[in-house]
């Protein structure tokens, strides 16, 4: 097919230099002690007032753990929602292992929760993957309503994920795209945008589980460390090794393309 590498060298989440430069360090497997003093100076820090960051932890058994022992605090009567699905029964199981909203959600009101879906409407972002909130209350069908930490507060209705092909809908499921979110394992955070958050990696046990983790941020300041080993820092040597390799056919497609180019109709086509 005459595949082209083209590395992508430009990101969008971080907003601060510091957290840069730990995330830099870490994709190139360079972590030195500075680096290292940078995230320690994050242990130990006072949370802020206001809404909790949600807490990431390596194991599913403490997430299972604080979530359902935070929601038994609450004096309030529960609502429940189980999701539905529809469709070729091997392709909604491949969506509901990938699918970050659970197949039975129970809220309160007061409950902290997390959406798990972006969401768009005339060109203006709703919310988004990661976005936190409160329950403040719920309507006459018993959906939720949530206050972001923008303060903005919105009606979480159900939502679908699908596996489509051709315009045809193959597999769906449809679930209310909200978790608990006073705590969320490391691995379940892939792809969220989180301004703040209270992370643990005293247990890492994993290639990459500290970089997954920490570059959910958008700054350094966001981040409340719980804890850290040896092994957050380290990247699977495999991968790194073929990461330099893509690294490297990128910079040779970017100078045949400069050498090809040439001008059509008062355009530059590559």
């Amino acid at each position: 097919m005459d595949l082209r590498i083209c590395y992508l060298d430009e990101q969008h989440r971080q907003n601060d230099k510091k957290i840069s430069q730990v995330l830099k360090s870490l994709r190139n497997d360079n972590v030195g002690p500075d680096i290292v003093e940078l995230l320690k100076g994050r242990m130990n820090q006072k949370l802020k007032e206001g809404i909790k960051p949600v807490r990431l932890f390596t194991h599913n058994a403490d997430v299972d753990a604080i979530n359902n022992a935070e929601l038994e605090k609450i004096d309030a009567p529960k609502f429940s929602y189980c999701m539905t699905s529809d469709g070729e029964k091997k392709l909604v199981e491949s969506l509901k292992k990938n699918c970050l909203a659970p197949a039975d959600l129970i809220l309160k009101k007061g409950a902290l929760v997390m959406f798990v879906k972006n969401k768009f409407k005339e060109d203006k972002t709703v919310y988004v993957n990661g976005s936190m909130g409160v329950i403040v209350d719920f309507d006459d069908s018993g959906f939720p309503f949530v206050r972001l930490n923008s303060g903005e507060i919105i009606l979480a209705i159900p939502d679908s994920w699908t596996i489509d092909d051709d315009n045809r809908v193959l597999a769906k499921i449809t679930q209310i795209p909200l978790r608990l979110a006073w705590a969320i394992t490391i691995h379940k955070s892939q792809g969220m945008t989180l301004d703040r958050a209270e992370i643990d990696l005293s247990r890492s046990f994993g290639y990459g589980m500290g970089y997954v983790a920490l570059s959910r941020l958008t700054s350094l300041d966001g981040l409340y460390l719980l804890g850290i080993n040896d092994m957050a820092y380290k990247l699977d040597p495999q991968i790194f090794s073929y990461d330099k390799e893509l690294l490297l056919l990128s910079e040779q497609a970017k100078l045949n393309i400069k050498k090809k180019s040439y001008k059509k109709q008062g355009s530059l086509i590559y």
